[in-house]
């Protein structure tokens, strides 16, 4: 039997993931500090799918995979801006000794996953946006292979098109869901 809880962060609350983020955002000074953050996240997934995590933790540890991969994709081409959020959003995950240290067992990555739901919820448009972009990539890669030719030739230029219009819908969607409140004008 599985059961449902919900429950409401309250101002305060969120407050304090705010300052965390804004502190992460402060700590990513150059490429070697975006690439810190990049290992660090991923180690946190790594760690999750050796721990013996209750699934509700597991479930959304493993959904950092999926931001790692969307600023490390050199094909999905995020400007700079996006990426800086993306990872400042990931830095929060560098700090074993955060809300809950990670080390306490049972519960140390319970604040992780809720930032996570947190933040996976704020990027919505963006994950939609790349993950059709993923698809698209595969798709024509076989289809090209299918046929019979090289789906390296000429990919920059398939790939740039499909691109440019992900990245013009999303980018529309984020301006016309922001409105200047609540968390998306604190990433972005």
């Amino acid at each position: 039997m599985s059961i449902d809880i919900t429950f409401t962060l309250s101002n305060d609350d969120l407050k304090h993931f705010e300052d965390i983020v804004g502190k992460a955002k402060a700590a990513l000074e150059n490429e070697e500090s975006a690439k810190q953050v990049e290992a660090a996240a991923m180690k946190m997934v790594e760690e999750a799918r050796g721990a013996d995590l209750p699934a509700f933790i597991e479930e959304r540890l493993l959904k950092l995979e999926m931001l790692i991969n969307m600023v490390s994709d050199k094909e999905w081409e995020l400007d700079e801006k996006e990426r800086n959020a993306i990872l400042s959003a990931l830095a929060y995950f560098c700090d074993p000794n955060d809300l809950i240290p990670d080390h306490v067992p049972g519960i140390g990555f319970l604040d992780d996953a809720i930032y996570v739901e947190i933040i996976i919820q704020e990027l919505e448009t963006e994950i939609s946006s790349y993950n059709e972009f993923c698809r698209y990539r595969t798709t024509e890669e076989n289809r090209r292979r299918n046929k019979g030719l090289d789906p390296t030739v000429g990919r920059e230029d398939w790939l740039a098109d499909k691109r440019s219009v992900l990245h013009s819908r999303m980018r529309a969607r984020r301006s016309g869901r922001s409105g200047g409140h609540g968390w998306r004008t604190r990433l972005f």
